[in-house]
């Protein structure tokens, strides 16, 4: 069953168990993807592509971090807690993050494959080990790492 179908069927469960965070949440990246449909030039009926579905997630939970974060910073932790608790139901949809330690490892070899010494072509580095990875790693990890390694 692809992404967007699963969302849909998820958006009837948690409406059936009154989970009103949970069916706010499946609500919006229901919209988000039609949105996305609609940006492409398709009818809003149609089915996203899993590739492109996860594509949006990822980007509504980048939006997520970047509120909580600003709630933080103006003193409103009630409404950093609700985008908190959004996060971790969005997280759910996400496929599991490779730990730093593999990161780390397909980094180096990377590095050593593209005969990298120096700093000037970091950017490179970072591209082609998120290239490699597709998805199982964060971009700000990826260059949290490699930087380490310089």
């Amino acid at each position: 069953m692809s992404l967007h179908t699963t969302i849909k069927e998820e958006v009837k469960k948690a409406m059936l168990a009154k989970d009103a965070l949970r069916t706010s949440v499946m609500r919006s990246i229901s919209a988000a993807f039609t949105n996305e449909l609609v940006a492409k030039g398709h009818k809003p009926q149609e089915e996203l592509a899993d590739n492109d579905a996860l594509a949006v997630i990822k980007r509504l939970v980048k939006q997520r971090k970047d509120s909580i974060e600003q709630f933080t910073k103006g003193g409103r932790q009630d409404l950093a807690d609700e985008e908190q608790a959004e996060l971790k139901i969005l997280e759910t949809l996400l496929p599991p993050q490779l730990p730093r330690e593999e990161i780390e490892k397909v980094a180096r070899a990377k590095k050593a494959e593209l005969a990298i010494s120096d700093k000037a072509k970091i950017g490179m580095l970072i591209g082609a080990i998120a290239k490699e990875l597709k998805g199982q790693a964060d971009g700000a990890e990826i260059k949290s790492v490699v930087e380490s390694l310089f």
